[in-house]
């Protein structure tokens, strides 16, 4: 049939809860990942750059550039990317992003 109930493969598709407050620290993703804002505010950092993110707008986050999202109101978002990314933060830690494994 071509149809099952189950996780796919080679994407990870989450819908991610955030609550308003300071962002973690500094990080870098191995892979794209595209987040498309469902409730609330987000702002997304990198290079030095700021952006405000409200629900309907889609953000694209590059692999391998240092930036991170935060909530600026409590907010809810779809986040899609290749299974398996790896978060790197400025500590130099490095990890499988728990919701997208």
């Amino acid at each position: 049939m071509g149809l099952e109930r189950a996780w796919a493969a080679e994407l990870a598709l989450r819908e991610v809860e955030m609550r308003a407050g300071p962002a973690g620290a500094e990080h870098e993703v191995d892979r794209e990942h595209v987040w498309t804002v469902l409730d609330g505010d987000l702002r997304g950092h990198t290079d030095g750059e700021a952006l405000l993110f409200r629900a309907g707008d889609t953000l694209r986050r590059q692999p391998d550039t240092p930036g991170q999202i935060a909530a600026v109101t409590d907010a809810r978002a779809i986040v899609a990317s290749p299974a398996g990314p790896r978060v790197t933060t400025s500590e130099g830690g490095s990890r499988l992003i728990p919701w997208a494994a």
